[in-house]
């Protein structure tokens, strides 16, 4: 065999090594962000249509969260937001409109107090779903339902799912769950 005929096969497989590789790493990728992000993974592949748009997508917003000053609640902060939780449930036997209303801001309040930006809705959710992707289709829910409640399209039926799809994402942003399991 001469040295141009072996230089060749050794440049083809490396060519073959760097694409397995990149292939490999691709899938890392992939599993990774689909590990990270759970449902919030398909949601936005659906959304964008496309695998690497809705990868760079994911990835862009974890980049962003990372620069946010993210923290945990203070037991007295904590307090503070279980206690005006109470009082927004109990507000919904005479008033579920108006419970809705104050269950959307007080989720917005405990995001805020995290340290989340608080944009608009969809900036909201994008960051949600860094740290809390089981949770945002609830969110997404629940703000379906308070917009449609705003327009007065709801019933009681509606509004009671909001407040339990509201509830399940101010536990999991008070991270109450984790800290009654460790008790």
């Amino acid at each position: 065999m001469d040295t141009s005929v072996a230089i060749l096969l050794v440049v083809i497989l490396v060519v073959a090594v760097g694409i397995v590789a990149w292939i490999m790493l691709q899938k890392r990728r992939t599993e990774n962000l689909r590990e990270r992000f759970g449902p919030e993974y398909d949601h936005t592949l659906s959304e964008l249509g496309d695998q690497r748009e809705a990868e760079a997508e994911l990835e862009a917003r974890k980049k962003r969260v990372e620069r946010l000053n993210i923290r945990p609640l203070e037991s007295a902060e904590r307090e503070y937001f279980i206690t005006a939780w109470r009082s927004t449930q109990a507000q919904f036997v005479d008033e579920p409109p108006v419970a809705i209303a104050a269950a959307d801001r007080l989720v917005a309040e405990v995001m805020r107090a995290r340290g989340y930006s608080i944009g608009d809705f969809e900036q909201r959710a994008a960051d949600i779903s860094v740290d809390h992707p089981n949770v945002l289709a609830n969110y997404r829910a629940a703000h379906m339902i308070a917009l449609a409640n705003e327009r007065g399209e709801t019933n009681t039926e509606d509004l009671r799912q909001a407040m339990v799809h509201y509830r399940a994402l101010f536990e999991d942003l008070l991270e109450t769950r984790e800290r009654e399991v460790a008790q």
